[in-house]
């Protein structure tokens, strides 16, 4: 994949060399093409052209937005929307270039579903209407800052302990678990109460929840769907999930329940993804379980580590969903330390790295923000690098394509200053989204850039919108700008990583575009180019250069 770009670019420049001799002013300085050949290039690591970041908005009791706060403001919807936008400023700032946000916490829906109730955590009362429509306004915030919007669904979960609890009739009137009880279980969670979970055995449950979910997929222009790490609850000391009736009826061909309720799980996911493709094959999916699949000592398959097992806990084969390749991104959540004997974060990515060989499945991981100067955990989360030799520790893996970071309000806390250090280790420059070669794609038309002239603010860049390809396809959706000192014509490894990359930004529809470098020094010579994204972040080849030269 990385060749493959690095021989477009060098292809680009070698085209484009003549244009950009007749396109120089007079001024100039006179311009030199060098375009190497069978060039093997160096990126710097520490900007990567291409690397997926993200923080999760949780919305579950309300951990990141919108807050409680919001219920009670005298215009409840001007503030969640003015509190989502500075997630986006946040987000910006870190120059990352996704948000995963939480819109079914628990079966219910922050848009008008014709299946489930509104949710409670966007009023403060179960099944309430807030009066918008809360998920176009956040994709359309997120698109209009070029950051791609997943939709975090939690699949199976029905109600918190603080809330309706283990009681159906405490859920907002005609939910589909109060008027199919048979299909809710209630599991305790600790001493402080129970949680309803929709039984995952029943076939006609599973055709529910997907059915619900997708209404979102189907309506709405998201650009992936994303699960959490709950399916099945995770185990109480001496509690069992109530299926015994379930199993008798459904389990045929199963001796054992745990691999029956495994194969539950397997076809929600298997099944789910088949939904997506066939309706929007554009849209990624992906699943962000807990960190350990199984240990050695349980499986010679399994990690160096003595920690709870997801394929045991949740019933989730989380390895076998990324062997199958139903699923285009896995995020473990190695919410560990380096160095934790039960669980090193230094032993964990090396073994998602080579789960994830030689699949088309991407790995980002999920980092534990929360931790940071949690006086509860090790030394090591009083370590205000601590998070920043996690992502240094990354690039020893080329298979580890991003992270994400939980959740928002650990982000924006900034605890022992450890989002400033991380950030400016490692997220300096923008970064494209990886592409995911084996998702659909048509080639792409570069940009004409009409006009670069400086004002009073910087640098503003003009080009025409290339012409669109054929079907859902070889669209612009967005722009790379890169910016180059001097007028000398760079060559094909000066593209490779995001060292000269100075935004992206979304196409606006119109037949012309523009952009104002306000970083852009005052009396400097710059070349620009800019490049077409699609929505899957495929790239033409660069434009024809224009120069700054006064």
């Amino acid at each position: 994949m990385k060749a493959h770009r690095l021989r477009a670019a060098g292809l680009a420049v070698a085209l484009l060399g003549s244009l950009a001799v007749a396109a120089a002013p007079a001024s100039a300085a006179p311009v030199v093409t060098h375009t190497p050949s069978n060039t093997t290039c160096e990126p710097d690591p520490a900007t990567p052209k291409r690397q997926f970041r993200a923080m999760w908005i949780a919305s579950v009791v309300n951990i990141d937005w919108p807050t409680k706060a919001s219920y009670t403001a005298p215009d409840r919807i001007a503030a969640q929307k003015a509190e989502f936008q500075s997630w986006l400023d946040l987000a910006e700032r870190l120059n990352h270039n996704a948000v995963i946000v939480q819109v079914r916490p628990t079966a219910d829906a922050f848009w008008p579903s014709p299946h489930e109730p509104w949710s409670e955590f966007l009023t403060g009362t179960r099944g309430q209407d807030p009066g918008w429509d809360p998920l176009a306004y956040l994709v359309a915030e997120s698109h209009k800052r070029n950051l791609e919007f997943h939709a975090w669904f939690n699949p199976y979960r029905i109600s918190m302990p603080d809330g309706a609890g283990a009681d159906l009739n405490k859920l907002a009137p005609g939910h589909p678990a109060r008027q199919n009880p048979d299909w809710a279980v209630a599991y305790p969670v600790n001493a402080a109460g129970s949680r309803l979970y929709y039984n995952p055995g029943i076939p006609e449950v599973r055709e529910f929840v997907q059915t619900a979910m997708m209404d979102a997929v189907l309506r709405y222009d998201i650009d992936g769907v994303h699960f959490d790490d709950y399916f099945y609850p995770y185990p109480a000391a001496g509690q069992d999930f109530g299926d015994a009736a379930t199993f008798a009826e459904y389990g045929d061909g199963f001796t054992n329940k745990a691999d029956w309720r495994r194969n539950n799980i397997d076809l929600l996911i298997r099944e789910m993804g088949e939904k997506i493709k066939a309706a929007k094959p554009w849209v990624k999916y992906g699943v962000s379980p807990f960190g350990i699949w199984r240990n050695k000592a349980a499986d010679p398959l399994g990690s160096e580590t003595s920690g709870s097992q997801s394929y045991d806990a949740n019933f989730a084969d989380t390895r076998k969903w990324v062997k199958e390749e139903w699923i285009d991104y896995i995020v473990p959540q190695v919410y560990w330390n380096i160095g934790l004997a039960v669980a090193d974060y230094a032993k964990l990515v090396p073994w998602w790295s080579d789960v994830v060989e030689g699949t088309d499945v991407q790995l980002y991981i999920g980092q534990a923000d929360y931790k940071i100067a949690d006086p509860a955990q090790p030394a090591a989360w009083q370590d205000p690098q601590e998070m920043s030799k996690h992502l240094t520790f990354n690039r020893d893996y080329p298979n580890v394509a991003g992270n994400i970071h939980f959740s928002a309000v650990q982000v924006r806390a900034n605890r022992l200053g450890s989002a400033d250090i991380y950030a400016a280790e490692h997220y300096s420059r923008p970064s494209l989204v990886p592409t995911m070669d084996h998702l659909p794609s048509r080639p792409l038309m570069f940009p004409v850039v009409t006009g670069a002239a400086r004002q009073a603010d910087g640098v503003k860049l003009s080009w025409r919108q290339p012409v669109d390809g054929v079907g859902p396809f070889g669209k612009a959706t967005s722009y790379a700008v890169y910016r180059f000192d001097g007028v000398d014509l760079p060559g094909a490894c000066d593209f490779a990583d995001a060292s000269n990359l100075v935004a992206t930004l979304r196409a606006t529809g119109s037949g012309t575009q523009s952009y104002v470098d306000t970083t852009a020094v005052p009396g400097k010579r710059y070349t620009y180019y800019v490049s077409t994204l699609d929505r899957l972040y495929n790239e033409s080849i660069p434009s024809p250069p224009r120069f700054v030269v006064r």
